[in-house]
C-alpha cells in the first residue's frame, strides 16, 4: 500500500501491517517504548506460498541469509525463515500434500 525509506505498509483485507524501522517507532507509539533488535524476536510474520524451494531460490538470488529451513515441519509444512533488514521475522510456508 505504501513505501518510503524508513517504512512499509501491506494491507490485509481490513488489517495494515507497518514495516516500520526503530528509528521512527517514538512517534507513533510514545509513550510506549519501542523495543529494539537486541531483545529478540517480537513476532513472526507468515506467508503461503506454493513452492518453498523456489522462493529460496530467489531469496538467495537477492543475497538474503536464512535463519532456518527449508524444512519440512512435523504438521505437514515446509517452511523457512530469514529476517529483513529491519530485523522483522519472516516464514515462508508450503502446504504439502
Amino acid at each position: 500500500m505504501y513505501e518510503d525509506e524508513v517504512s512499509a505498509v501491506y494491507n490485509f483485507g481490513n488489517m495494515s501491517v507497518n514495516l516500520l524501522n526503530i528509528s521512527e517507532a517514538d512517534g507513533l507509539i510514545k509513550p510506549a517504548n519501542p523495543a529494539g533488535p537486541e531483545s529478540g524476536s517480537r513476532f513472526q510474520f507468515t506467508i503461503r506460498v506454493e513452492n518453498v524451494d523456489e522462493a529460496v531460490r530467489e531469496l538467495e538470488e537477492r543475497e538474503v541469509r536464512l535463519l532456518n529451513g527449508p524444512m519440512n515441519r512435523s504438521w505437514g509444512v515446509r517452511t523457512v525463515t530469514f529476517a529483513d533488514p529491519a530485523r522483522h521475522i519472516w516464514e515462508l510456508a508450503q502446504q504439502l500434500s
